[in-house]
């Protein structure tokens, strides 16, 4: 099936101390773009997600994004020994210092000490990274498995539009076909008349002149091949829609070639009603060009 480069799909997950989110979303792309918005702290998480989202998508310009935290408290209190160590010795100067004086101090306790500022620190617990890089790759798969159902159901519902745009193609190049041998007759009668009018205008009246240049006109405004092109690559975009995605750029290519087809038509027309056949031929195409860029 088809499927579309645009995407979103987001996921919050929680373990013990640890709370998070993510969110994914793509738009269009000519290839694959892969941009990544998570923690550095947490080895190999970047990359253990790049390979896993690579190996589903081909095209699309895709940012994922993880924001973590850590509940309030998660940490543990200590001692900071270097600064209860100053403390001590700080303390020993000025008791030192009072005695030399005939002073004589109250005792200190552990309170006063612990009171000190930076004696006591919340300390750090002990990351085990491994651990949680693994929670999280697992806690990632049905964000993973919720973007890509979001870019086919998009798919399919592309390939209806796209479906109904090749039919409309395909009705109005066979309308087309149906009206060249009315413009035949049509445009060889004015040529003849054409070059009959030049013809006497210049003294001479040959016959075989006429139809000799009637043919080479007739030949140039030919719109057969035009039309036999149209028609295969009506046959084209549905085999390749059929097929499924990844076939986005081989039919914003093919797109280009309807719009390459239903120029020339128009370019040689010299006919009304084949004229007006390819003007609306040239909106459907570029309706179906707009609708191209999405497919993966």
């Amino acid at each position: 099936m088809l499927r579309s480069m645009t995407a979103f799909a987001s996921a919050q997950g929680a373990d013990g101390a640890y709370s998070w989110s993510w969110e994914v979303r793509s738009v269009n792309g000519k290839g694959l773009d892969l941009r990544l918005r998570v923690p550095d702290w947490i080895p190999g998480l970047e990359q253990a997600l790049k390979e896993k989202f690579s190996a589903g998508l081909d095209r699309g310009n895709v940012t994922l994004s993880l924001k973590m935290s850590r509940e309030d408290g998660a940490g543990r209190l200590g001692v900071n020994a270097r600064i209860l160590d100053d403390a001590l010795d700080a303390m020993e100067a000025v008791e030192a210092a009072a005695m030399a004086k005939g002073l004589s101090l109250a005792p200190a306790t552990a309170a006063d000490l612990l009171s000190v500022r930076g004696v006591m620190e919340a300390g750090s617990v002990e990351e085990d990274t491994d651990a949680l890089r693994a929670l999280l790759m697992r806690d990632v798969v049905p964000v993973l498995e919720a973007f890509l159902a979001m870019r086919s159901s998009e798919g399919t519902q592309l390939a209806q539009v796209l479906s109904a745009q090749i039919d409309e193609i395909e009705r109005l190049t066979t309308a087309a076909a149906q009206i060249l041998g009315t413009r035949r007759d049509e445009m060889e009668a004015g040529f003849r008349e054409a070059l009959s009018r030049v013809l006497d205008g210049a003294g001479k009246s040959d016959g075989a002149r006429i139809a000799q240049e009637v043919a080479l006109l007739a030949v140039k405004a030919d719109v057969t091949e035009e039309i036999d092109r149209l028609r295969a690559h009506v046959t084209a975009a549905r085999e390749l829609i059929a097929a499924g995605s990844p076939v986005g750029r081989k039919l914003d290519f093919l797109a280009q070639e309807f719009n390459r087809e239903a120029n020339t038509l128009c370019s040689k027309s010299q006919h009304t009603e084949l004229t007006q056949i390819g003007l609306a031929l040239k909106t459907v195409i570029d309706q179906m060009r707009e609708q191209v860029q999405n497919v993966e």
